[in-house]
């Protein structure tokens, strides 16, 4: 039996219709991935497509600008900036891998503990450092456990050639390569460049695969040339530290002026730190001394208070005084010398560094006199080098000198300095009377100087500095083998606990130039508190000074005045030698 069969009619215009409706639908999706891919200005088109994925792939780079190189006169690297990588995470992102943030913690060298403590502080941020200026190999290692979160930027980071040799004076950076201390501070605006800027493509990891644009080029900071001489100032911080550590002294400083310039050669303290490797720094090592300590300079003042004296031509070298039977009486108290010298000249009153010789004298000026030729020769203003911190000390001026006030006045008491302003005092005697300006930075022409004293009074008062570094003055062990040096030593009592001056602590300094008759170096050494049994500034400070000035007029090719001999002496006159016997005057 057949089955039947069924034929279904459709009517036309039904499927006329749908296949109308078909082709409208075809038409609609075209049309809708046209406008999204080609029909401009649609408010969803493809130029809205484009910015929002360029919003989520698109980044601004920040290109950090590499800091000035700062050098010594001869372009010795002093401090320089090395490319570093410093690593950081999303928080957000991290906790999603939170089970790997241990194995995180191992490459980083921190323990897992610290890093999910900081992880839980930050988790509301969108930022958190995870360490700081890594070396590029070891960034690279933590970077390839693709760890989702974790991200890098390149940074510099400042190295310091000559450690804690020049720390403090070139100071240092922080971790943001921002200056706190030294030159480093003080020239930060100077030594700081400018970062450039960049778009980037970045993956859903946060690394750059492609370079978009360059908005602006990063500009390095201006390096800077200091004044120091590098061999110079390894020689002033060997001596220095080998001086303190031989007489278990609390601290010291040296400072070395070229005579000419008013240039720093070299500036030390001690004690020091080495700014590359502060973990274990001690807040008192920071300070430079030479330029901040204030100290009482004793009987280094002498030399500017005899100054002073012949100037107002009641005085020549040759004036003599008589400081029998050893010791003056100014009101209550008594000043002392050694022994009794009996009747002396003026200079020998500098050469035995006499306390009762210069007692007289001073009494018989005004107090104003002696302050003003301290103030003329730098004291109790600052030197202008613009160094942080810096100090003026004090320098006193009264209406009425007391008699003991002025005398005290006359040979270092009741004021105080900076090793640096006692080295431009100085400075002012083998100049011939001119005060240069002290600069910290190399100058490649020289600073306008000041006659602030007549030219003759100030080579009477270096020619009678010769005679304390001779036999019979106090300086002896100052002596420079080969060179003809000038200079003063003091001996000063700190201040006690009790508001008066303490019977075992010294100040042991001593100050000078050489040559003598056509000074190079300027040099102060000021040691602080020996307590090794020594103690006086011709014992402890002298030799320093010997050794320092010997080595740096030899390290400066400065000709010899005489070769060393049992019987005589050869000095040099237009290249010549010739014997002398008799000191060079």
């Amino acid at each position: 039996m057949k089955a039947k069969t069924h034929t279904v009619k459709v009517v036309r215009w039904r499927f006329y219709f749908m296949l109308l409706a078909l082709l409208c639908l075809l038409l609609a999706i075209v049309w809708h991935l046209a406008s999204i891919q080609i029909m401009p200005n649609e408010s969803r088109g493809y130029e809205f497509l484009q910015k929002q994925g360029l919003v989520r792939t698109l980044r601004l780079e920040t290109i950090p600008a590499t800091r000035g190189v700062i050098t010594d006169r001869n372009g010795e690297p002093l401090a320089i900036s090395t490319p570093v990588v410093s690593l950081w995470a999303q928080p957000q992102e991290l906790q999603l891998s939170i089970e790997r943030v241990s194995e995180l913690a191992k490459k980083l060298l921190i323990k897992p503990s610290v890093l999910k403590e900081k992880l839980s502080r930050f988790k509301n941020k969108e930022f958190m450092y995870l360490r700081r200026h890594m070396t590029p190999a070891d960034a690279e290692n933590v970077l390839a456990l693709g760890i989702q979160g974790v991200y890098a930027q390149q940074e510099y980071r400042r190295f310091y050639p000559a450690g804690e040799v020049a720390a403090h004076l070139v100071g240092f950076t922080n971790v943001d390569d921002k200056g706190q201390e030294g030159l480093e501070l003080a020239f930060d605006k100077w030594l700081t460049g400018d970062a450039g800027k960049k778009q980037v493509l970045k993956d859903l990891r946060g690394r750059t695969f492609k370079d978009v644009s360059l908005i602006s080029e990063a500009r390095a900071g201006n390096d800077i040339a200091l004044s120091i001489d590098m061999r110079l100032q390894y020689l002033a911080y060997r001596e220095l530290k080998e001086a303190v550590k031989a007489h278990k002294a609390k601290s010291g400083s040296v400072v070395l002026l070229d005579a000419k310039t008013g240039e720093v050669l070299a500036m030390v303290n001690q004690p020091s730190f080495n700014p590359n490797d502060r973990s274990g720094l001690k807040v008192h090592a920071l300070r430079n001394r030479a330029m901040t300590d204030q100290f009482e300079p004793g009987s280094t003042m002498k030399p500017l208070t005899v100054m002073a004296a012949l100037e107002t031509g009641r005085f020549s070298p040759t004036t003599e005084i008589n400081t029998h039977p050893g010791f003056v009486r100014v009101g209550k108290k008594t000043l002392l010398d050694p022994v009794n010298y009996g009747v002396m000249d003026v200079g020998k009153i500098l050469q035995k560094s006499s306390q009762v010789g210069l007692t007289k004298i001073s009494l018989d000026l005004e107090g104003d006199v002696i302050r003003n030729m301290f103030f003329r020769v730098g004291l109790g203003q600052d030197t202008g080098t613009g160094f942080p911190g810096e100090s003026v000390g004090t320098l006193p001026g009264y209406a009425k000198w007391q008699p003991i006030v002025q005398a005290n006045f006359s040979f270092g008491y009741g004021m105080s300095l900076t090793t640096l302003q006692l080295a431009q005092a100085y400075s002012v005697i083998a100049n011939g009377g001119e005060k240069n300006p002290v600069s910290l930075l190399k100058l490649n022409e020289q600073a306008k100087s000041t006659r602030v004293v007549q030219p003759r009074i100030a080579k009477q008062v270096a020619t009678m500095l010769q005679r304390v570094v001779q036999k019979g003055g106090t300086g002896t062990r100052a002596d420079v083998p080969a060179y003809y040096a000038a200079g003063k030593t003091g001996t000063i009592h700190k201040v006690g606990n009790n508001g008066g001056y303490s019977d075992n602590r010294y100040l042991s300094l001593f100050a000078g130039f050489a040559p003598a008759n056509d000074p190079k170096i300027i040099a102060v050494v000021v040691v602080d508190e020996p307590s090794a049994g020594q103690y006086f500034g011709g014992e402890v400070a002298a030799p320093v000074f010997s050794s320092l000035v010997e080595n740096g007029l030899r390290i400066l090719h400065v000709i010899p005045d005489y070769i060393p001999a049992k019987s005589e002496k050869i000095v040099h006159k237009n290249n010549k030698a010739v014997a002398k016997k008799e000191p060079l005057s």
